[in-house]
């Protein structure tokens, strides 16, 4: 795989409004940890290779366990997260899918049982901003580091 272009260098007023949202989202008092998983998970769910690199790297920097990234694709069958984190994945998925769910009443329910108005928005505008990042890693075929094993003789 090519990369198509440097969205950074072509457009880099455009794409520092998109940091500038995502440092804004960073300061809402969301728990990093919850931040991560939600990254994660969207980008598992749109496919997006460079950002699951990525965002397991920095979850495993703020300390994240092995577990919980393996785990995440199928957190439902897990009991490593919080009902707090559950929702906030339901949540995640609800709103990634978008056009297929129409973000049910029943995930928002339990959305709003985990966190505030104030957090509930802070949380959507983290799904839509990891959503928006990868459509552009995708789009423009953005390549995640590559690091090669010594073989064994």
């Amino acid at each position: 795989m090519k990369p198509r272009m440097n969205f950074y260098k072509l457009a880099p007023d455009t794409i520092n409004a998109l940091m500038a949202l995502e440092n804004q989202i960073q300061a809402t008092g969301l728990e990093k940890s919850l931040i991560e998983i939600v990254k994660i998970r969207a980008s598992q769910i749109n496919g997006c290779a460079y950002c699951i690199n990525m965002h397991t790297e920095d979850a495993r920097k703020r300390g994240e366990t092995e577990q919980r990234i393996y785990l995440l694709d199928a957190w439902r069958e897990s009991p490593l997260y919080t009902d707090r984190e559950r929702a906030a994945l339901a949540w995640t998925e609800a709103v990634t899918l978008i056009a297929e769910t129409r973000a049910p009443d029943e995930i928002y329910e339990q959305v709003r049982a985990q966190f505030s108005e104030e957090e509930t928005v802070n949380l959507t505008m983290l799904i839509a901003t990891i959503d928006a990042w990868n459509r552009l890693a995708i789009s423009f075929r953005a390549i995640h580091p590559v690091k090669v094993k010594a073989s064994v003789a």
